[in-house]
């Protein structure tokens, strides 16, 4: 049995989970709500008080060692059985070990998986570190046996939404606060709030970042760590059900009795992981000139405060600093590449092409900063080959041409066959979009190059802010540094001579035309997925529709299109790229949302969107990109 002896903050002995919940409750914070709610609901204290502590029991973690034994030695079993290896920086563990002896710590891993918290867990207790609790989803709580495992665990469970109940909100954050306040261990959670399906990094949510800010703004603690963490897999244990959701199928409800079905995958092979810390963050250092902290000496620490405009502000950019890191951090492997290719050859590519390609766009992503494993001594050909093999379930090697799965029929385009080519499409899709996190910037211009009608650098500018205030629902970008993005693609493209730019010009080299065109392209299913909805919303006849009225209708206007082939657009099925269409057209009041009685409703801004339309449709010119002889 492994011995396990933590180093810990400040030498701090563990703490009960029964006397954190204690302290809690008699906390001066939840003490003044109980008192005000008691008062406004003219109900006894008491009850309120109960009422507290079954929330408390509720959601607290119940952290035990002989749990946490037990779990370390099934999943390293379940580990070697899925994966060919986890491989991990451990100049970052050491950063981590010396974090954690300093100050409280929040661990901000990527959440693409099931499999990351089970796998931080695991790894920090192999590496001796101190175990994080960790915030999960009250769905887990709902699971026999495997709901209270995970509270021995460590984890704390949340409920999605809190609404207006302000006991709630007060007990969940002291809860939370205690912990961080004493360094009982680090708290852990997602900043993206949820899995992504399509392995693009979803936009940060901020309430439990702004709750583990909160002491440190109050000058309880004197800093706080936060440590990026970026979770890559070459292959995602959930890729086929994240496809399934996407194109509407429910998603199965977590159960100990779907545990014990998804047995089956323990024969699979899902090729390797690569877990990166990030060097920890000081809060201290984030906020230093720029956070005044002087207001919060005004009111007694008990008392609910809401935050000013300025530290909204300064969480908000915290946040997609966070994000940035883990995207930077991410390892891409050969097989994002290939899909990236694969995508733009559809249905097939002769193998000796797609090699070619995958070499060519092993360069780019090197000169963009891409952090790359390619297989130690392995050629070129052996490298696709063997990441061919690992995702059989999306493409097959036939006659020395690499197909995408269902791609090749063509005994006419009924529902059936385009819903299972959906499925291939966003399957591969999830993969290309790793590599475009890293793109995002140059593909951008390269899209802007070849909508505007000059080459005027202030015309290509102003659509490249008109993209990146589209897509900024699809791709992490820093809040209000559109400029400096767009120089930072302008430079990655001249880095690798796609481009000269001018003080006034910038002009696409003879060299880098298929380049530009390559990069370009990686964003054409966002272009057109954005189209054909611009297309639905433009015919829609209803005054006011639901979220679910307007995915429905779109979803069944895109498989008329298909159907018909008027499109091949396969990705504007994708639930995702629909509802982030949606909070798009909502920011940019091309659609309105309304509280109504019944929930949420949308009108569309006829005027609006003819204009969206037309930036989408009558500016793509019909010839080539503009090129400069050097």
């Amino acid at each position: 049995m492994k011995c396990y002896t933590p180093v810990i903050y400040k030498g701090l002995s563990a703490c009960k989970p029964s006397a954190i919940k204690n302290s809690v409750l008699q906390s001066e914070q939840v003490q003044y709500v109980i008192k005000q709610l008691s008062k406004e609901m003219g109900e006894s204290a008491d009850i309120i008080q109960e009422e507290a502590t079954e929330i408390l029991d509720e959601m607290g973690h119940n952290l035990h060692i002989g749990a946490i034994r037990f779990f370390a030695f099934s999943l390293s079993k379940i580990f070697k059985r899925l994966f060919q290896r986890v491989c991990v920086n451990e100049e970052g563990i050491q950063k981590l070990q010396q974090a954690i002896q300093e100050h409280p710590v929040v661990l901000l891993p990527s959440h693409r998986s099931y499999i990351d918290f089970l796998m931080l867990s695991y790894l920090l207790y192999t590496y001796d570190l101190a175990l994080p609790v960790i915030a999960a989803g009250m769905d887990f709580l709902g699971m026999k046996i495997v709901g209270e495992l995970l509270r021995r665990s460590g984890a704390f469970f949340m409920r999605r939404s809190f609404g207006g109940n302000r006991l709630y909100w007060a007990v969940f954050a002291e809860y939370v606060k205690t912990m961080l306040r004493n360094g009982y261990a680090p708290i852990e959670f997602f900043l993206e709030g949820t899995r992504s399906r399509t392995s693009k990094t979803l936009t940060p949510k901020f309430g439990l970042l702004s709750i583990v800010m909160e002491p440190f703004f109050k000058r309880e603690v004197f800093d706080t760590y936060l440590v990026p963490i970026s979770i890559s897999y070459e292959r995602i244990l959930e890729e086929s059900l994240y496809a399934y959701e996407l194109l509407g199928v429910p998603k199965p409800k977590e159960s100990t009795s779907g545990l014990l079905k998804a047995r089956k995958i323990l024969s699979d092979n899902f090729g390797s992981i690569h877990v990166y810390f990030g060097q920890p963050v000081s809060l201290r250092t984030l906020a230093s000139g720029r956070i005044n902290r002087c207001p919060y000496n005004l009111v007694p620490r008990h008392l609910p405060q809401r935050l000013s405009e300025d530290i909204q502000e300064f969480v908000t950019d915290v946040a997609y600093k966070m994000e940035l890191l883990q995207i930077e951090n991410m390892v891409l492997s050969p097989w994002v590449l290939i899909a990236s290719v694969l995508l733009q050859n559809l249905p097939a590519i002769d193998f000796d092409v797609l090699v070619e390609k995958t070499l060519w766009l092993k360069g780019i992503t090197q000169v963009f900063g891409g952090f790359f494993e390619w297989p130690d001594n392995l050629c070129a050909n052996k490298a696709v080959t063997s990441s061919l093999a690992l995702h059989t379930n999306i493409v097959s090697l036939v006659n020395g041409q690499v197909v995408l799965n269902d791609m090749g029929i063509e005994d006419g385009a009924t529902e059936e066959l385009i819903f299972k080519q959906a499925l291939s499409i966003l399957m591969c899709g999830a993969y290309r979009n790793q590599l475009l996190n890293v793109f995002v910037r140059p593909s951008l211009v390269a899209v802007a190059l070849q909508m505007t009608q000059s080459f005027r650098k202030e015309e290509i500018y102003n659509c490249f802010n008109f993209l990146r205030n589209m897509f900024s629902d699809e791709f992490i970008f820093f809040p209000g540094i559109a400029l400096k993005d767009f120089e930072e693609g302008c430079f990655l493209l001249t880095k690798c001579d796609v481009i000269q730019v001018t003080p006034q010009e910038i002009l696409v080299t003879e060299k880098g035309n298929s380049a530009a065109s390559f990069l370009a392209a990686m964003f054409r299913p966002f272009m057109e997925g954005y189209q054909i909805i611009c297309r639905y919303l433009s015919k829609e006849t209803k005054e006011t529709f639901t979220e679910k009225q307007f995915i429905l209708g779109i979803r069944n206007f895109a498989f008329q299109l298909l159907e018909t082939g008027s499109t091949q657009c396969y990705e504007v099925l994708s639930s995702d790229l629909q509802k982030n269409a949606l909070a798009a057209f909502v920011r940019l009041n091309v659609m309105k949302k309304m509280k109504m009685t019944s929930g949420l409703t949308y009108t569309v801004n006829k005027e609006a969107l003819s204009k969206t339309e037309e930036m989408f449709e009558s500016q793509i010119p019909k010839r080539k990109l503009v090129t400069a002889r050097l």
